[in-house]
């Protein structure tokens, strides 16, 4: 195939997937990266045109395995290549479906990890008041805590998606999806003090609507953030963290705390229930080992 009809298909089908499922840019451009990994690989192989069957695919299959990607990875490239193989099929540019031959691995439940309420006010405490770099990130980590907001729906809040009369975040989530979520006292406190001592100091262009900015004046990213909570993690002493460690423990103790499944789903953003159904499973597990680590009968049978 040569090189202008290899990056005309992907982009056709990314034009296609982007409209009919409403991707966000992270995972249109992991689909993006997917889709020309196996291109390259079929090159690399000296297939031109489209010419797939069977045996090729198994041996893209083989090809992820070797290269020792996580099951999750497999799953995701696998899943990119079959919505692209889908695609190609119905544009007749191959003529059979070929994504039957493609399997993912089996994926175990995945089960999101999330810190007790100490350690997470531990972490809320540790940005600086002094400067506006730490007043921005108290400010992120309280909203976080807050609210359940995923990372990227944190970072690309503007100044008009926070309604400091009513404490409220319009917050614009995975498929274009809008939903208000309310959130407190101290976060109120904290957004209020960086937008009056924090903000003005980093802001370089007046024009500039990004409600958090780095020290260029620029909507800060999100792998700028992992990098400030990774900081904040390590000297709070919380080894296991993840960007989104403040989402599932904001879920899981909503939960623990008897916050209705439904409510949860609102507020998270999460189209169906049984991915907030997840954080169940989580409240249970924590039950049990508070059970084991009080009941006066679990201990003796664990002695």
């Amino acid at each position: 195939m040569t090189e202008h009809q290899f990056h005309s298909q992907i982009d056709n089908f990314l034009q296609f997937v982007a409209a009919e499922r409403g991707f966000s840019a992270n995972t249109a451009g992991a689909y993006r990266n997917d889709v020309s990994q196996f291109a390259g690989f079929l090159e690399d192989n000296g297939r031109i045109e489209w010419d797939l069957d069977r045996e090729i695919l198994q041996q893209y299959h083989m090809f992820l395995l070797k290269r020792k990607y996580a099951d999750t990875t497999v799953a995701r490239k696998i899943a990119a290549v079959r919505s692209f193989l889908h695609f190609l099929q119905a544009e007749g540019v191959i003529h059979s479906d070929l994504a039957e031959h493609l399997t993912s691995p089996r994926i175990g439940k995945y089960l999101p990890h999330s810190i007790s309420e100490d350690d997470v006010e531990f972490l809320l405490a540790m940005p600086s008041t002094e400067n506006p770099a730490g007043l921005r990130d108290r400010a992120m980590l309280r909203m976080l805590w807050a609210t359940g907001m995923r990372v990227t729906e944190l970072i690309t809040l503007d100044l008009e998606h926070v309604d400091m009369t009513t404490d409220t975040v319009r917050c614009i989530g995975k498929g274009s999806k809008e939903r208000h979520i309310p959130f407190g006292l101290q976060a109120r406190g904290a957004v209020a003090q960086y937008l009056e001592n924090g903000r003005p100091t980093l802001l370089r262009r007046p024009q500039e609507q990004a409600l958090f900015l780095n020290h260029h004046g620029e909507r800060l990213t999100r792998q700028g953030f992992w990098l400030i909570l990774k900081s904040y993690a390590r000297r709070a002493g919380i080894d296991e963290i993840s960007p989104h460690t403040l989402r599932h423990s904001f879920a899981t103790h909503l939960l623990n705390n008897e916050a209705e499944l439904r409510v949860v789903q609102e507020l998270l953003g999460h189209s169906n229930i049984s991915t907030t159904q997840i954080y169940t499973h989580v409240s249970r597990e924590r039950l049990r080992q508070v059970y084991d680590q009080a009941h006066p009968r679990a201990r003796a049978l664990a002695d």
